[in-house]
């Protein structure tokens, strides 16, 4: 019975780490399809990405007690991903076909941002890891460049609150358009 719950536990500690390369991958296919343009589906993302950045902003104004930066960082990161998301709706290929609007994400904008998680996934393991190996006098959050992470979180939120702002705007945009030539 001990060797089954043992197995049991590395299964569910390990499942994670060897399905992450996957999902990655698996993230930036789903990220670079052509999808159709659905108001109610722009308009839950738009909500769910403005949640998260109030939440993300309030998080880095709570860690910056103990890693001092991680406000200023995060911002930065927020408005980066604001700025790479409104440069993603004016890149991407839209087309309306049979009266609805569909959108293919500009490949190499979608490609940037998982490849600024996956470099901060990969450096803060590398970076926790060392701060916890070798003892110093600051914060091991701080030491551990947890503002830089919560940075380049920013910066994928600051992405989806601006890109499907952006598709949500142009779905209303079209609409009126269309009503008014009626």
């Amino acid at each position: 019975m001990p060797l089954l719950v043992l197995g049991l536990v590395l299964v569910v500690l390990l499942a994670p780490i060897v399905l992450l390369p996957l999902s990655i991958v698996q993230r930036y296919r789903v990220g670079t399809a052509r999808r159709p343009a659905r108001a109610w589906l722009a308009t839950l993302n738009t909500m769910g990405f403005g949640v998260s950045a109030g939440l993300a902003l309030l998080v880095a104004a709570l860690t910056s007690w103990w890693a001092p930066g991680t406000l200023t960082a995060t911002v930065a990161g927020m408005c980066l991903g604001l700025l790479l998301g409104t440069i993603g709706l004016w890149s991407s290929r839209w087309e309306s076909t049979a009266g609805i609007l569909h959108f293919t994400p500009n490949r190499w904008l979608v490609l940037a941002v998982t490849a600024v998680v996956v470099a901060r996934l990969v450096y803060g393991m590398w970076r926790g890891w060392q701060a916890w190996a070798a003892p110093g006098d600051g914060s091991w959050l701080a030491t551990a460049g947890v503002a830089g992470s919560l940075a380049a979180g920013a910066v994928v939120i600051g992405y989806g609150c601006a890109f499907w702002g952006g598709v949500r705007w142009r779905i209303g945009r079209r609409r009126a358009a269309r009503i008014l030539s009626i």
